[in-house]
């Protein structure tokens, strides 16, 4: 991989990470189309596509900096400070609950199936396009019975339990982390931009773990030219995602999510059709 390879990567990382379109299936296939990926060592690539995400999460670090720094002051001061019961604690202090129990599925089915994550099945294009395709269809329906009213403020436990369960079904690749999330959010009622909102605040710690952890066993791995490549990948990562979160949020409010459906049931095809024909190793 060159620098020109790396950024590439990285700007496809960001623009994907946060709509609902599955950044793990674009950015495997771009490392497909471009013979970057080596059958014999997929956790390399699983652990690239993991630190290149810390880019996307310094740009929700960035965005969303004072719903965190509110979320971080309010929870410690409701919960160590003044020892308030959960109801009356303030709406902020209740996010960082909400955070807290929607990441734990994640950690445990992540942390559980660990070596299925990094091995090649994951890596399959077959699978991220049964996702693309299968995980457009639930989106769909989600579209069709969602009620769109409920705000942040009505969030409830259960919510962030069931959204943080979806969010564990993202460790497929192909379905999406913002996809999933995003369409729990609408099934449970939330509006649109509400869900996508949740979802970004959501992958905070997930993201963070998962990224840490696997720069750190990735080390063994990196010589000089390959941190010059990560570093290039997660900068481009960061821009791009950034301006992803700004044009979602913006858009949300006014326009359904139907184009992404249409769009993931697309690259879904064409990624069967590329397999199907030999132009691409699934």
């Amino acid at each position: 991989m060159d620098i020109l390879e790396a950024i590439f990567l990285g700007i496809i990382q960001g623009l994907t990470e946060f709509l609902p379109i599955s950044s793990t299936g674009h950015v495997t296939l771009a490392g497909k189309l471009l013979n970057l990926i080596s059958a014999d060592s997929p956790e390399r690539w699983t652990s690239f596509i993991a630190v290149i995400q810390l880019g996307t999460l310094a740009a929700v670090l960035i965005y969303f900096w004072h719903d965190l720094w509110a979320i971080f002051i309010n929870f410690l001061r409701d919960n160590l400070t003044e020892r308030k019961s959960f109801i009356n604690q303030s709406h902020y202090s209740k996010l960082g609950w909400f955070i807290i129990i929607g990441t734990i599925p994640v950690v445990i089915i992540g942390l559980g199936f660990k070596d299925i994550i990094e091995g090649s099945l994951t890596k399959n294009l077959n699978v991220i396009a049964g996702s693309l395709i299968g995980l457009a269809i639930i989106l769909a329906i989600a579209e069709k019975v969602g009620k769109f009213k409920k705000e942040l403020s009505e969030l409830k436990w259960t919510d962030a339990l069931l959204i943080g369960i979806a969010q564990s079904f993202a460790l497929i690749p192909g379905s999406s982390r913002s996809g999933t999330t995003i369409t729990a959010g609408l099934f449970l009622g939330l509006k649109r931009e509400t869900a996508a909102r949740f979802s970004f605040l959501l992958s905070v710690p997930a993201v963070l773990a998962s990224g840490l952890l696997e720069f750190y066993e990735a080390m063994e791995y990196i010589n000089f030219d390959d941190f010059i490549n990560l570093l290039a990948a997660t900068s481009a990562a960061a821009i791009s995602g950034y301006l992803t979160i700004e044009f979602l949020l913006r858009f949300l409010r006014k326009n359904s999510t139907i184009v992404f459906v249409s769009y993931r049931i697309f690259i879904g095809v064409v990624i069967l059709l590329l397999v199907g024909y030999g132009i691409i190793n699934p």
